[in-house]
Parts: structure tokens; sequence; C-alpha cells
């Protein structure tokens, strides 16, 4: 009895969270912000990603800001503050995941409407946040060349709920020896026609690529804003 008692109460809480991704989802898309739910494995190297974004985006003069989730500490959200865009911090305090509540709550006093891109580093975790909806308009899985080329087949539902798949630490590849065809490889047998992009934060390789991408969703969400419209 106990087993299905546990299913109902997480159906109903997974339901709930849906239901205000659904609404928010509508709501970033009124306002055009594209929103990218950044997903991976502790010390895949999201935050030195996203801080090279970041600092990219505000030196282009476009409109950015991220919120960051972690069990404990700020220190992730002040080394994001670097860049210049704003940045706010969520502590989980020991949940393995955001949810689209904590999100919510974490815009209040933002103008969504002022935005154009809003980035969510999750928890680092590879099973949870692939469960939890946030009213992102992409989702990206990260893999370093330091955790293995096998991870998309010891994890195949964070690449398949995931829109766009992004290798880090491509500078530590050669001493790693990395296997970059078998990744590649792997990838495509968990979600075929995935688009991969290949970075290093500390080089700037592919960083460009990862850019132009971001900017191309936005366009995309924006045609398909306008046509809502008219």
């Amino acid at each position: 009895m106990i087993e299905p008692r546990i299913l109902e109460v997480r159906t109903k809480i997974l339901k709930k969270n849906d239901e205000l991704a659904r609404q928010m989802r509508s709501e970033f898309m009124e306002a055009g912000v594209l929103v990218v739910n950044l997903v991976s494995s502790p010390g895949t190297g999201k935050t030195s990603l996203l801080r090279e974004t970041l600092s990219r985006f505000v030196d282009s003069g476009s409109a950015v800001a991220a919120i960051v989730g972690d069990l404990e500490t700020d220190n992730d959200a002040r080394r994001l503050a670097e860049s210049g865009a704003p940045v706010r911090q969520i502590m989980t305090h020991g949940c393995c995941h955001l949810e689209a509540d904590m999100v919510q709550e974490h815009l209040d006093g933002w103008q969504l409407f002022g935005l154009e891109y809003l980035f969510i580093e999750n928890v680092g975790n590879l099973v949870c946040p692939t469960s939890w909806d946030l009213g992102e308009s992409v989702r990206v899985a990260l893999l370093s060349v330091t955790e293995g080329e096998d991870k998309p087949l010891k994890y195949p539902g964070l690449f398949n709920t995931s829109d766009v798949a992004v290798i880090t630490k491509m500078d530590l590849a050669e001493a790693c020896e990395f296997d970059r065809q078998s990744a590649l490889d792997n990838i495509q047998a968990v979600r075929p026609g995935m688009q991969v992009i290949e970075t290093s934060a500390k080089s700037g390789s592919g960083i460009e690529e990862w850019i132009g991408i971001l900017r191309q969703k936005r366009n995309q969400l924006m045609t398909t804003v306008d046509s809502a419209g008219s």
C-alpha cells in the first residue's frame, strides 16, 4: 500500500509543478524571453560556460540575467555576477533540483519585458532535474570530457529531455584521452539528430557557435510570438 501512495503524491506534486511551468512559459514567451535551463553533473563546467556566455551577451548589449541553483552557498552567483549581468542565487538546502515555484519566487522584481535571455543553472544532478519543467524554452545537457564518453548511455533521460547537448572542457580532451567520436555517437544513439556543440570556456573555442545558436533560438521564439499575435 505504501508504494502506490508515494507514486500518487509524486504525481500530484509534478502536476502542480507542470501547471505552474506552463503558465510561466506563456509569460516568458509573451515577454520575448528565451529561457535556457542548463543541466549537468557537478563539476562539468556549467558556471564557467555560463559566466563566459553572460559576459559576451553583456558586451554585445543584450539584456540577460541568470538564476543559479545550489544546495548551499552563493559562490556560483558571485562568480556569475562578475559578468555584469544581474544574478540571483537559489539555495535548495538539500533539494537535488530546482522547481518551477523556486524560479518564480526569484523572478520577483525583475521586469521580464526588459529581458532577452534568462539562464537557469540547475543543481548539479543528472537524474532529478529531468522530471521538473521550469518553463524553459530550451533545456541544455552538458557533458565534460572529464566524465567519460558513455555518460549519455548511462543517463539517457537527461539527453532525451534536452534540446541541445554541449560538450565542455574540450581544451582537456587530449589529456583525458577523450574519445570525441564515441561521445558524439553515444549522444546520437540516445537522441538521434540532437544538436551538439563542443566548447571550452578557458580557450573560448565553440563559444561563438554556442552564442549563435542561442540567438537563433530567440529569433525563432520571437517569430512564434509575432505569428501568434497576428
